[in-house]
């Protein structure tokens, strides 16, 4: 179970709002470059700025607007016709750099590992890259679990907000980054095991 897949429940919700941006013009390439926009924008100030903890309570924020974000410019691209291979790429690329860029300050708290920070958000990086690749074999693009971007999402959402409280991490919470990191693992390795399931099925029917 994925929080992916609690997904159009959220889209239901949004749908009136879509419908309004559509109807104002605006498209759903500029909804997905303002949402990584922001994103990257955020995380690097986090990075470099350094400001107090409570700043990190801007990251569970954004990680719920931004999921937003992710389902209205979908909506706009797949239910008002303005699919395109732009789009796709972006939706893809953009995705990637936002994860990376909020994962980032998290490198910056004890008693987490900077390493441990880089391990997640490169093998992030590759869980994207391999559901993506999904259609190459003839499968779907894969959104398998355990740690997919929502379910990310959610985590690191609930790390800024802890931070944010002030709430000192305990010295075992050191082992948190590296057992992400073996979630994400599992988790590329189950998009690519279900990705040929479904392309093996297909060619058998």
């Amino acid at each position: 179970m994925s929080i992916y897949e609690l997904k159009p429940r959220f889209q239901a919700l949004l749908r009136p709002l879509v419908r309004r941006l559509h109807a104002m013009g605006v498209t759903a390439n500029q909804v997905t470059v303002a949402a990584c926009v922001v994103s990257v924008a955020l995380g690097l100030w986090l990075f470099f700025a350094a400001p107090s903890a409570a700043a990190f309570a801007l990251i569970p924020l954004w990680m719920f607007l931004r999921m937003a974000f992710n389902a209205i410019d979908g909506m706009l691209a797949r239910e008002h016709g303005q699919q395109s291979a732009l789009g796709a790429f972006l939706n893809e690329l953009t995705d990637v750099l936002s994860d990376a860029a909020l994962y980032l300050p998290f490198a910056l708290v004890a008693p987490f590992s900077p390493f441990w920070v880089g391990a997640v958000i490169v093998l992030a990086g590759l869980s994207e890259f391999t559901g993506a690749l999904g259609p190459t074999v003839g499968a779907s693009r894969r959104y398998d679990g355990p740690l997919g971007k929502s379910d990310r999402a959610f985590v690191f959402g609930a790390l800024g907000l802890y931070v944010a409280l002030g709430g000192p991490l305990p010295a075992w919470s050191a082992g948190l980054m590296p057992l992400l990191a073996l979630l994400v693992a599992w988790t590329i390795v189950n998009r690519i095991r279900r990705a040929l399931a479904e392309a093996g099925a297909a060619s058998h029917s």
